[in-house]
């Protein structure tokens, strides 16, 4: 293969676990109208917001015979998320492969279906902005994964091709894009998707602490 030039990671569930508590919140909400918001369902729209994905505030409606609007339901949810990540911190193992990628010179960049505000504020937060000096989100792109807008973009400010390129992905929307893009990747499945098939990766980590970035790029070769 070719030599690895830069490292590619998605961010929601891979980067900070904003997944499980994005799913808690909705659940929550579910739950006060007697509906169970299971994992099965909520998996389907894990890495994407697509109009094909599942739309948890829609289906509430359907269910419930509610009339929420999605505008009006996430200030509630979103105050109950930021409760909820309070006090997280990054998943074991990004911020070492990040150190280890710029040991090796390598690119380092953030491929994301989430807006840039909400990628920024995290990433502030927890003072790691600065890392990741190249996000490609669907603010730039207008498109959400699995279209592979997102990762061609990275790759394109990084200055690499995307054969030389490693994605690091949760979901399988993500996993499908970074492949369409034709970046190598890694997939890193979590409790919220580890029922879902990531066969299609190049290879499946159970999580980044447990492999470094320069034993992957070995097996990879």
């Amino acid at each position: 293969m070719s030599p690895i030039a830069a490292v590619v990671f998605d961010f929601d569930g891979l980067i900070l676990d904003t997944e499980e508590p994005i799913y808690v919140a909705l659940r929550e909400v579910w739950a006060e109208h007697g509906h169970d918001l299971t994992i099965e369902m909520w998996a389907q729209s894990i890495g994407t917001n697509s109009e094909t994905a599942f739309d948890a505030t829609a289906e509430l409606n359907r269910l419930a015979g509610t009339d929420y609007t999605e505008g009006g339901l996430t200030p509630r949810v979103r105050a109950r998320i930021a409760e909820l990540l309070a006090g997280a911190d990054v998943l074991p193992g990004v911020l070492e492969w990040v150190a280890e990628a710029e040991a090796r010179g390598l690119g380092v960049a953030i491929a994301s279906s989430a807006d840039r505000a909400w990628i920024v504020e995290h990433l502030e937060r927890l003072g790691h902005l600065e890392r990741f000096p190249v996000v490609s989100c669907y603010d730039d792109v207008g498109v959400y994964k699995p279209d592979p807008a997102a990762y061609l973009a990275a790759c394109e400010r990084l200055g690499v091709e995307p054969s030389a390129a490693l994605a690091i992905e949760d979901s399988v929307p993500g996993l499908t894009a970074a492949k369409a893009a034709g970046l190598w990747v890694v997939a890193v499945p979590t409790a919220m998707t580890r029922h879902l098939d990531f066969s299609a990766a190049d290879l499946v980590v159970e999580s980044l602490a447990h492999v470094t970035l320069a034993d992957v790029i070995a097996r990879l070769a």
